[in-house]
C-alpha cells in the first residue's frame, strides 16, 4: 500500500489550511471567555455576592395598579433586561408603591407639597421593584447579568401579565 505522502516529500499548508486553524482557535477562545463561563468561573471563586437592586416604575397606565403590585409580590420573580440583552429572572424582594407629590410655591416664597389628588382618579403605576440577584462588583460599578449596572441604566422588567420599563434607582452591594 503506498504512503499518502511519498518519502522525501513534505506537507504544504494552503490557505484553506490556515484558515480552518484560525476558526478552531477562535472557537475555542469564543467557549473560553464566555459570559456564562467567566460567570460560573466567577461564583466558583467566590467572587458573586448578593446584590439588591431598586427600579422605579413611573406613570405606566394600569386599571388596577394595587392589584398588580399584589400579583408581582404573590409571583415573587421577574424577567429582567438590561439594555435589550435578557439577564434571566430575578427574585423580587419588595414592590413599595410610590405617591407623586404636587409642589406649589406661595406667594410668600415658602414652598408646599400635597399628595396629587389626580393619582387616584388616573390609575398609573408608580411603584419601587427591590430586586435581589447576584453580581460581581468591578472597578466601575457592578455586573448583574453579565452587563455593567449603575444608577440611572434602563432596565425592563416582565412577568406573567406585564411589562414595565423602569430606571435603575439604588445598588446595594452585600460585603463578599
Amino acid at each position: 500500500m503506498a504512503a499518502a505522502f511519498p518519502q522525501g516529500s513534505s506537507r504544504r499548508w494552503s490557505l484553506v489550511d490556515l484558515a480552518a486553524g484560525v476558526a478552531v482557535l477562535a472557537a475555542i477562545g469564543g467557549v473560553v471567555w464566555s459570559p456564562k463561563l467567566s460567570g460560573a468561573v466567577a461564583k466558583a471563586t467566590g467572587a458573586m455576592v448578593p446584590v439588591t437592586v431598586s427600579v422605579d416604575v413611573r406613570g405606566i397606565p394600569v386599571v388596577n395598579p394595587e392589584g398588580l403590585i399584589a400579583a408581582v409580590r404573590q409571583e415573587g420573580r421577574v424577567e429582567i433586561v438590561i439594555r435589550n440583552q435578557p439577564h434571566g429572572s430575578v427574585k423580587v424582594a419588595a414592590v413599595e408603591p410610590l405617591q407623586r407629590r404636587l409642589v406649589a410655591v406661595q406667594p410668600n416664597g415658602s414652598v408646599v407639597t400635597a399628595a396629587d389628588p389626580n393619582q387616584a382618579v388616573f390609575s398609573n403605576l408608580d411603584a419601587r421593584f427591590q430586586l435581589r440577584g447576584e453580581g460581581r462588583r468591578t472597578g466601575g460599578g457592578v455586573v448583574f447579568g453579565n452587563q455593567k449596572l449603575k444608577v440611572g441604566a434602563p432596565v425592563e422588567l416582565e412577568g406573567e401579565g406585564f411589562r414595565v420599563n423602569g430606571t435603575v434607582t439604588a445598588i446595594a452591594v452585600e460585603k463578599g
